[in-house]
């Protein structure tokens, strides 16, 4: 019995593991479409394929399963690009079904012909054209493998007249999900444990391919007694349950996370590939341990390299060490996170009620979720305030855009999270920028019915690239924005909305917010003047602050230099 290449393409996906296609329907597709409707494959219709890739892509990232999206030719499928980009670097296994006009206008300057290969293999693990009706199932398992095994984007082309091709019952091509245990030689682990007996302050820096080493990593600390830091995208997975955790480094971390790696003499990397190299102690030996060859010493000069899988690596290395107690070190650095914490809690307190906060809001928006919430931030404040104020406890799950910083991540993104886990609390911090950048699809969770919860910062400005200008001794410029009432905006397209004012309508206003049962919207006025403050302030920083209080008088703004004083210096 023959099948449309369609049909072969939804049926291959749907045993690889998928269970929705997000995008919007169109010419190219529609026979793709009309495949899936016939299936239990889920469309999931948005307002503007950006916000389909992204949400595709939060699913597969918290899930670790497929998604699945698919554009038309030309304009839909590069309405696509930043959204596969973001997760592609995210390290999400999703694919994305690439139309074409038909094969014989192929060449010709076709209208909406664009040549999808140049400009999706940049981001993607497997980028192929379907070329014959006869490679549609192998094709498509094979980018399904990719996508799984690899952990990236999977793109197939496919041309519009293809869809409708019909093919020959074949032999099923399988989906393969190979897991091998890799770890470095005896000899190398040898090396690694000589190196750590020579050397007293050890501190372990562990990142996203620590993921599930957790035990591990606390048996290892706990081993040498050396402090954990953790980078960024590994907050969920080392953070919890791990009693030398001391926090992370790099502008986004504190201060205990910064000099434990700076005051180290032995620096244990540890499935990292954090890019900032000024962020690495200049005279400590490092080791780095990481599954993939291209990481070693990429970042920093590293004086032993190992290649495996985190946890495979300290569990053949643990019986080479002996235990040891922890020292100064690991003292100095616990002991620098406590202060942290508090600093984190001082921040966050309100003494003016007219004044709202970002610390505030994200700090009473920890103490209302669920202890098994999934949270969402959109680039620049949200994420900072997120990685700073929400606990990690091995419940919750996060996803920023860390690896390509884009904007209007979050509620995007906590579509598909949403769509993947009904019943769970899902919250979305979203930036004001990043909101109004794609409200179109604030109609998807109505229509869609995804109780998505977003938390609004609404300062007027585009907040972390103004601080930027700022820090940097410059006026501002080209930052405000001129937003609605979102809480009202958010009523007309048919969900739950309400806008907090006053800091001592907060808790209440979120309490119902986060209870309500269906998406619901809570536009919270934050302060503007608010610094993003790195863990150790330079002078330089400070130096350029007073420029720019400078250069705002004399331009007469001198309201906003006594503001940013009030809410950052004088609370």
């Amino acid at each position: 019995m023959s099948k449309t290449v369609s049909e072969v393409i939804v049926e291959t996906l749907m045993k690889a593991g998928a269970e929705r296609c997000y995008g919007i329907v169109g010419d190219t597709i529609n026979h793709f479409v009309d495949a899936i409707h016939s299936s239990d494959l889920r469309w999931v219709h948005v307002r503007h394929e950006e916000t389909g890739a992204l949400a595709a892509g939060g699913e597969a990232y918290m899930t670790g399963e497929l998604a699945v999206c698919a554009g038309t030719t030309g304009p839909g499928s590069l309405h696509f690009v930043n959204g596969i980009f973001e997760s592609h670097r995210n390290g999400a296994p999703v694919v994305l079904i690439a139309s074409n006009i038909d094969r014989q206008e192929v060449g010709f300057g076709f209208p909406q012909e664009v040549d999808q290969q140049k400009i999706y293999e940049q981001a993607s693990v497997f980028c192929k054209s379907i070329s014959h009706p006869d490679q549609a199932r192998r094709i498509t398992a094979m980018a399904a493998q990719a996508a799984l095994t690899k952990k990236g984007v999977a793109v197939i082309i496919v041309n519009g007249d293809m869809f409708k091709e019909k093919v020959a019952d074949e032999t099923p091509w399988a989906v393969n999900r190979p897991r091998p245990m890799i770890r470095p030689s005896d000899d190398e682990l040898g090396a690694l444990a000589r190196l750590i007996a020579e050397h007293e302050k050890v501190t372990i820096y562990a990142g996203i391919g620590a993921r599930h080493a957790h035990d591990q990593v606390v048996a290892l600390a706990e081993r040498i007694g050396a402090p954990v830091v953790h980078t960024t995208r590994s907050k969920e997975f080392i953070e919890p349950n791990n009693p030398h955790n001391v926090g992370m480094t790099g502008i986004l971390g504190n201060r205990a996370g910064m000099d434990a790696i700076g005051s180290c003499d032995l620096l244990l990397c540890l499935g990292t590939d954090f890019a900032y190299s000024q962020f690495y102690p200049q005279k400590a030996k490092i080791a780095q341990v990481d599954i993939s060859t291209d990481n070693i010493g990429k970042r920093t000069p590293v004086d032993l390299g190992l290649v495996g899988d985190v946890g495979a690596t300290i569990d053949a290395l643990l019986p080479m060490i002996e235990q040891r107690p922890g020292g100064q070190h690991l003292d100095a650095a616990l002991e620098q996170w406590k202060e942290d914490l508090n600093a984190y809690a001082a921040s966050a307190e309100e003494k003016d009620d007219s004044l709202i906060h970002p610390q505030f809001v994200t700090q009473t928006l920890d103490e209302l979720a669920d202890d098994d919430a999934a949270f969402t931030a959109d680039g620049g404040g949200p994420m900072l305030w997120s990685l700073r104020h929400l606990t990690a406890n091995g419940r919750r799950r996060f996803l920023t855009s860390l690896l390509h910083g884009t904007m209007a991540n979050a509620y995007p993104q906590a579509m598909g999270i949403a769509a993947a886990y009904p019943g769970r609390q899902v919250v979305a911090l979203c930036g004001d920028g990043g909101m109004t950048m794609l409200m179109g699809d604030l109609l998807t969770l109505v229509q869609e019915k995804l109780p998505v919860k977003l938390l609004v910062y609404n300062n007027g400005s585009l907040g972390f690239v103004e601080m930027e200008q700022r820090v940097e001794g410059m006026l501002d410029a080209f930052t405000e924005l001129m937003n609605p009432d979102f809480s009202r905006l958010a009523e007309v397209c048919g969900f739950w909305g309400h806008r907090v004012d006053r800091a001592s309508d907060l808790k209440p206003a979120m309490e119902r917010f986060l209870a309500h049962d269906g998406p619901a919207l809570l536009d919270v006025k934050v302060s503007r003047m608010e610094l993003i403050m790195p863990p150790k302030v330079e002078f330089g920083q400070v130096a350029s602050t007073a420029l720019f209080g400078a250069k705002a008088v004399l331009n007469g703004r001198t309201d906003e230099v006594i503001s940013l004083l009030r809410d950052n210096f004088l609370r």
